[in-house]
């Protein structure tokens, strides 16, 4: 599982890493949690806030920091979820 946060730096950016990596221990999932700085990589995401969730290559959410129990549900892979829906930017 590939998974990465994206983000400039900024608090938020920073909190996101942080509770996603707890999130990923929690449930087990080894793999390390990737943290994206460079704008143009961000860009490429196609997203227009930060900070943002990818998993294995799809936008699950930008511009906020959700709960730790909704970040497991995008990492388990949640029926329905088809990706990013908090801005409608990615779809």
């Amino acid at each position: 599982m590939e998974i990465k946060v994206l983000g400039p730096g900024c608090a938020n950016c920073d909190k996101l890493e942080k509770v996603v990596t707890e999130a990923a221990q929690e449930l087990g999932i080894i793999d390390p949690v990737q943290k994206v700085s460079d704008i143009q990589q961000m860009l490429s995401y196609g997203i227009m806030s930060t900070p943002a969730l990818v998993v294995d290559g799809k936008v699950k959410f930008a511009g906020r920091v959700p709960a730790k129990d909704e970040i497991k549900k995008y990492l388990q892979g949640a029926p329905g979820d088809s990706g990013c829906s908090s801005c409608g930017c990615c779809s």
